[in-house]
């Protein structure tokens, strides 16, 4: 994986839990100030109805990447006919993460 690439997974991690600690903040704003929370926190699991986007693919690959798994990342993206993530069709984007989640698994 390209430095370029790596940057790119870091920086797409680093939105993510921004928005996370933007959300934490919120609530914990809410929770001092007595007043009801601007958007409450959700359980682990996604909702169906949300959209896999580029950042979530991306913030799963780069955990999986700095596993150790560099390598079975660069081969699903081929196997999805892209040498970089930003080339994978966005439809494509449930399958493959659901691939990556399994990597060092089992």
């Amino acid at each position: 994986m390209s430095k370029m690439s790596e940057l790119d997974l870091c920086v797409g991690e680093l939105r993510s839990a921004a928005q996370s600690l933007n959300t934490v903040a919120d609530s914990l704003t809410a929770l001092f100030s007595g007043s009801q929370p601007r958007t409450s926190v959700q359980p682990e699991s996604k909702p169906t109805s949300k959209p896999i986007t580029l950042e979530d693919v991306r913030a799963v690959l780069a955990e999986k990447s700095r596993n150790g798994h560099t390598a079975k990342i660069r081969e699903l993206l081929e196997k999805h006919g892209a040498a970089k993530l930003s080339e994978i069709d966005p439809q494509k984007y449930s399958a493959l993460l659901a691939e990556a989640e399994v990597l060092g698994n089992g």
